[in-house]
């Protein structure tokens, strides 16, 4: 990889997926606990629309390549050699009225999950509300400048925000999946953030996985290059017509045994669903 591919990357989403999650987002700003010191409040900013960073108790700032050489006390050619064997290498997206045109929308605020509404949503869902606030954002948006609406967030590798509220589903932004890295050889598949969360819940911990939320089955034949090379794949699908199709499909393309995790929910409609019932059975 050479300096100008590197500088592509999408700052934002490198940290995202190494374990540094935003703490506050504004329009074209995304703000982090320094990843270089122990910190309470964020003082490490990344400028999405000119994808830098500075870090202001450091006084020191760059390029993804700068942040790679101070956090890993190594030289360029070694920086340029760590970006390229990352597992997900993202490009940094365009604005989105740059690549969509003129939106029909408009997003007036991006920060953290603070909405008594809206948590309690997830915790009717049964989702464990310290995870939802590490990956979940709450978004504030219109449409075509009519009344302010918001929902809860979950962003995708372009950037783009799954919205979820009693007025609207769907997607804000560019559709895409959701890779998040631990740097493991083990990968667990999703079809939505509630049951990757479901499953964070569940399971009690963050485990040591990396994982893929496709955001829509629609995105399937985008996983088979991404997961050819881990040791072991678990799938979390829904009980339905399209999970059975997501899983036929990475079968046919991928040569590594795939594990079908449905088994432990087939009597439900999805991970979120059981998650649901299995908390009322032991209430």
């Amino acid at each position: 990889m050479n300096c100008k591919k590197a500088k592509e990357i999408d700052l934002v989403s490198y940290l995202k997926n190494n374990g540094f999650f935003p703490k506050k987002t504004n329009i074209n700003e995304v703000w982090f606990c320094s990843p270089f010191r122990s910190e309470n409040s964020p003082s490490f900013k990344v400028d999405t629309a000119k994808n830098i960073w500075y870090d202001f108790g450091e006084g020191f700032g760059g390029t993804i390549i700068d942040f790679i050489m101070k956090y890993h006390n190594c030289s360029l050619k070694d920086s340029l050699n760590l970006l390229s064997n990352n597992t997900f290498s993202f490009h940094q997206h365009k604005n989105l009225k740059e690549a969509e045109g003129k939106p029909k929308y408009s997003i007036k605020k991006v920060g953290e999950l603070t909405n008594s509404f809206l948590i309690e949503y997830l915790k009717s869902r049964k989702i464990n509300i310290e995870y939802a606030k590490r990956f979940l954002f709450q978004v504030h948006y219109s449409f075509d400048s009519e009344k302010e609406y918001y929902g809860i967030g979950f962003m995708n590798d372009f950037g783009g925000l799954e919205i979820r509220n009693k007025f609207f589903k769907g997607c804000l932004g560019k559709k895409s999946i959701t890779t998040i890295n631990n740097n493991s050889d083990v990968i667990s598949l999703f079809e939505s953030w509630s049951d990757f969360l479901s499953y964070l819940t569940l399971k009690k911990i963050i485990p040591n996985e990396n994982f893929i939320i496709l955001n829509s089955t629609s995105l399937i034949q985008k996983v088979p290059n991404l997961i050819k090379d881990y040791s072991k794949t678990k799938c979390f699908f829904d009980n339905d017509e399209a999970g059975n199709k997501a899983i036929k499909h990475l079968q046919e393309k991928v040569s590594k045994e795939l594990i079908d995790c449905r088994i432990h929910y087939k009597n439900h409609n999805d991970l979120n669903d059981y998650l649901i019932n299995y908390k009322k059975e032991i209430n």
